[in-house]
């Protein structure tokens, strides 16, 4: 049987990575499949990975109608056996609904990566979507870390040094550094995300109560 799966984890969780490999297992055992993105780091129409991977991608507009567009591709004699779709969690949730119609009535079996809440520690409307209708919902078992070494479980954006908790939902960037006024995102533990506490922050803090795991004026009491 078919089955729709979606892998989720953070940023630097190795998402993009298995999204290749499994393309690549796939084609090497004669299967076909078709590459599906949005708003990848590389560019458009691309499925690239921070170990320097990549691969082409059909780029997933806001307008794309998935179903109507495998069908097509499978009406013309395309041979279709797995989709793989990469920043699933920018696909509008009419998309996943039609990802899941194509496992259900033409057997493809779909792989589905992504992320599942925003910068804000809110679902993604395409990630709330995949977790109510996926077969199998898998956690990457790579696990990013933040800078203090927890386990990284929540995504930070970054402007100009300072962590930010408001603005628009989808704004491309990615976790390396870059100038003024460029957008980067920082993978961090639940309580430094809650404190804001970003490798940027805590450089230019030095060595602060904040940063510490329990509160100084508690501890002088004691």
């Amino acid at each position: 049987m078919a089955e729709l799966l979606y892998f989720c984890g953070t940023m630097d969780s190795g998402k993009s990575t298995l999204a290749l490999q499994i393309e690549h297992n796939h084609s090497a055992r004669g299967k076909r499949g078709l590459i599906f993105t949005k708003h990848d780091r590389a560019g458009e129409a691309m499925l690239s990975s921070r170990l320097g991977l990549s691969h082409t991608a059909v780029e997933v507009g806001d307008e794309l109608d998935l179903w109507d567009a495998v069908v097509a591709m499978s009406t013309e004699g395309q041979r279709i056996d797995f989709l793989v779709c990469d920043e699933a969690q920018f696909y509008r949730p009419e998309q996943i609904e039609q990802l899941a119609r194509i496992v259900d009535e033409m057997g493809i079996d779909v792989f589905a990566f992504g992320i599942l809440a925003d910068f804000r520690t809110r679902l993604f409307p395409g990630s709330a979507r995949l977790v109510e209708l996926a077969d199998r919902v898998q956690t990457l078992q790579v696990e990013a870390l933040c800078w203090c070494g927890a386990r990284a479980t929540h995504n930070a954006r970054v402007l100009d040094g300072v962590m930010v908790t408001e603005g628009d939902q989808v704004v491309v960037g990615d976790t390396t550094s870059g100038g003024a006024g460029v957008v980067e995102y920082e993978v961090l533990c639940r309580r430094h995300h809650s404190r804001r506490m970003t490798s940027h922050a805590t450089q230019a803090a030095a060595i602060s109560p904040d940063v510490l795991p329990f509160d100084l004026s508690e501890r002088a009491g004691e």
